[in-house]
């Protein structure tokens, strides 16, 4: 039974990664993505942000579809086709729950500036 339900989680992930990628080429746009040997660190502020630090020193917000509970405490994990991370159609994996989560939009980000002391 739990290989039925594995089964048809990762049926339900695909069909939804498809539809994003269906939705954002018939929207005209390119999905951003990333190539994984740039990517130096990743940091969760929030349930529902992933910053990508790049070895470049540029930092990619991504706002998840929906809130990954247990993403700012255990980390994750994903599976990179072609060493990309591409937005709206990739799933991450958070570490201890197994939690599954979309990525949405990647945007650029600057972080806010430090008060002067």
């Amino acid at each position: 039974m739990k290989a039925h339900a594995c089964a048809f989680a990762i049926l339900l992930l695909g069909t939804a990664a498809a539809q994003a990628a269906d939705n954002a080429m018939s929207e005209g746009s390119v999905p951003v993505c990333l190539r994984v040997n740039e990517i130096k660190s990743t940091n969760s502020p929030d349930p529902h942000t992933i910053l990508f630090h790049m070895i470049n020193g540029k930092t990619w917000k991504n706002t998840l579809v929906n809130e990954c509970n247990g993403l700012q405490f255990n980390g994750f994990s994903y599976m990179a086709a072609n060493d990309e991370v591409c937005a709206n159609m990739q799933s991450i994996r958070v570490n201890q729950s197994g939690n599954i989560c979309m990525l949405g939009a990647f945007t650029p980000y600057t972080p806010p500036a430090s008060p002067a002391q």
